[in-house]
């Protein structure tokens, strides 16, 4: 072969185009390689560029919730509560240090603490605001201006003010009632299975809560009907309690009815050694009166309720208003009681109630 000839070929296979052997023909399959003249080589094709090194995502906006607790932080029902709350949000994709940022305030009973730390946690301004009680919604809605409440374990939350109806609440905030009075209304019933020769109740409840005196005459209206008389027993303060309930316990086959008012819950312990010290079969809005030596429960799940607040809390901070969010009564209730307290009153647990509570206190 000539060496004009041979430069000629040569030349022609450098001008093979690149596009020949990445073009992918009509059916989805790579085109056969082109014939080449004879000594030719293919052009080479560039390896890929490496992949940019890992660049950092932005940070997520980190969402705030104040949580004002009706509770003193040694409580461990009332952490337990709130384990359950954290643990929805989590369940939900918000995360503690990552897009959430949860602060938490313990005001017990106290007035004062319970409006401070309200002010505390509208500062500087948060999401939302949850209360775990009606005093405690009350005094986030005053310190919010404005902002998103839930509120949790609230027993009449249009008697107490709150929201406008249950199921459109109006303004900023929605929640949990604690009861209602279709529970509440078990109580009797439930007191006279473990005691069965009860036939006088007191209902002790705090005169200036008004949905406690709603709540004692739908009582009062279903006693009778199992031999039963109630009464309401004012009690503002433990003094007053006492006074009363040592002049009720005079009357044999009395028992108690003890909601789950602030002053109930503040004087917790006290009220269960009342009930003792007068022998007087009594039944709790609240198993942690039954914990704490109290003859038998029946209310709300209160865990539940904070489970499902995280579920209204994920709502409201993607967007939507509490005031389109219905307040929700309870699913579910449990029934809660403590033998040795039983015993010592001699009372029988029958094998069926046994088997009806949720908790069985030895």
């Amino acid at each position: 072969m000539r060496r004009r000839e041979f430069i000629s070929l040569l030349g022609g296979a450098a001008m093979v185009p690149l596009a020949g052997y990445l073009r992918v023909n009509a059916q989805g399959s790579p085109p056969e390689a082109p014939d080449l003249p004879l000594g030719a080589h293919p052009p080479s094709i560039p390896s890929p560029e490496p992949p940019p090194e890992d660049v950092p995502l932005p940070p997520e906006r980190v969402r705030r919730i104040g949580v004002l607790m009706n509770a003193e932080r040694r409580d461990r029902e009332a952490l337990a509560r709130l384990d359950a709350l954290i643990e929805g949000l989590k369940a939900k994709g918000w995360n503690e240090g990552r897009n959430l940022k949860v602060e938490i305030r313990w005001a017990g009973d106290d007035d004062r603490r319970i409006r401070d730390y309200a002010a505390d946690l509208a500062e500087p301004t948060p999401e939302l605001l949850i209360g775990t009680d009606r005093d405690t919604a009350k005094a986030l809605l005053s310190a919010g201006g404005g902002l998103p409440v839930v509120f949790l374990n609230v027993v009449d939350p249009v008697g107490a003010g709150l929201v406008a109806a249950m199921e459109r609440p109006g303004g900023g905030v929605t929640g949990f009632c604690q009861t209602e009075f279709g529970a509440s209304t078990q109580w009797p019933e439930i007191l006279k299975r473990i005691a069965p020769n009860l036939m006088r109740v007191a209902i002790i409840h705090d005169p200036d809560i008004r949905p406690n005196r709603d709540q004692i005459g739908a009582i009062q209206t279903v006693a009778p009907a199992i031999g039963i008389e109630a009464f309401g027993v004012d009690a503002k303060n433990f003094r007053e309690l006492e006074r009363a309930v040592a002049g009720f316990s005079r009357t044999p086959n009395g028992g108690l009815i003890v909601g789950m008012d602030a002053p109930s819950r503040r004087e917790r312990g006290a009220i269960v050694q009342l009930a003792a010290r007068f022998k007087l079969p009594a039944i709790y809005a609240d198993r942690l009166f039954v914990t704490s030596g109290g003859l038998i429960s029946y209310g709300a799940d209160l865990k539940e309720q904070y489970r499902l607040a995280a579920g209204y809390a994920d709502r409201i901070l993607k967007g939507e208003k509490p005031a389109d969010l219905p307040v929700q009564t309870p699913a579910k209730f449990a029934v809660a009681i403590n033998l040795k307290t039983a015993k010592a009153l001699g009372l029988t647990v029958s094998p069926g109630l046994r088997e009806l509570a949720d908790e069985v206190v030895d």
